[in-house]
């Protein structure tokens, strides 16, 4: 008996979120803070390693739902990171900092749509853009735009009828060839970084 009341009870209440998915139109958009950590290696020409640090920026994603469980998410963002190289031939240099472009598409399937609680799971690509750069120490530096790979995970916890807060950390598979001096020297740089968000966002 207690087994069937609660078959009843979990029909009655995926029934409410199905029902409460229907209500839902297919865009939903979040703005976000954001943590970009690059987890970076690199192989330069000078021996060395190739540093960035974090950055902490706002982030602005857009979703349309082309079902109840599947979704495809644009993300938006730009942060500005501080480059080094350290243990070369030549010593430890700055290598200024640089603006960093990422706008990134995730397929996602969401566990549970209309629930209180809703987990997602997502895959996807990211073409990378870095621009505004100061060279620091060294008289030139040029990063090389390109493709990556993203993988994101995440939770939607529903505050009211119209808002949710939101919790995500996606990781980039992202490398850049880098020329510094007029390619005197080069750097084959992964900076990979991870990428963790809170936020807010609505369904409409």
């Amino acid at each position: 008996m207690t087994l069937m009341r609660g078959i009843l009870c979990a029909a009655a209440l995926l029934g409410a979120s199905a029902t409460a998915t229907a209500q839902d139109g297919p865009w939903q958009i979040r703005v976000r803070a954001i943590d970009v950590v690059p987890d970076e290696s690199s192989t330069v020409s000078i021996g060395g390693e190739v540093g960035a640090d974090s950055a902490i920026m706002p982030e602005l994603d857009i979703t349309y739902f082309w079902s109840e469980h599947f979704a495809t998410e644009l993300i938006l963002a730009t942060t500005k990171h501080n480059m080094s190289v350290s243990g070369t031939s030549l010593g430890d240099l700055s290598l200024g900092d640089v603006w960093v472009l990422p706008p990134t598409l995730t397929f996602q399937y969401h566990v549970n749509p209309g629930g209180q609680v809703r987990p997602y799971l997502g895959a996807g690509v990211n073409y990378t853009i870095f621009y505004g750069d100061d060279p620091g120490d060294v008289g030139s530096i040029k990063y090389e735009d390109g493709f990556g790979f993203a993988l994101q995970a995440g939770i939607d916890f529903q505050v009211n009828d119209d808002w949710f807060f939101n919790v995500d950390a996606k990781r980039i598979w992202l490398n850049t060839d880098v020329e510094i001096n007029g390619g005197g020297v080069t750097a084959d740089v992964d900076l990979n970084p991870w990428v963790f968000g809170v936020g807010f966002g609505k369904r409409f």
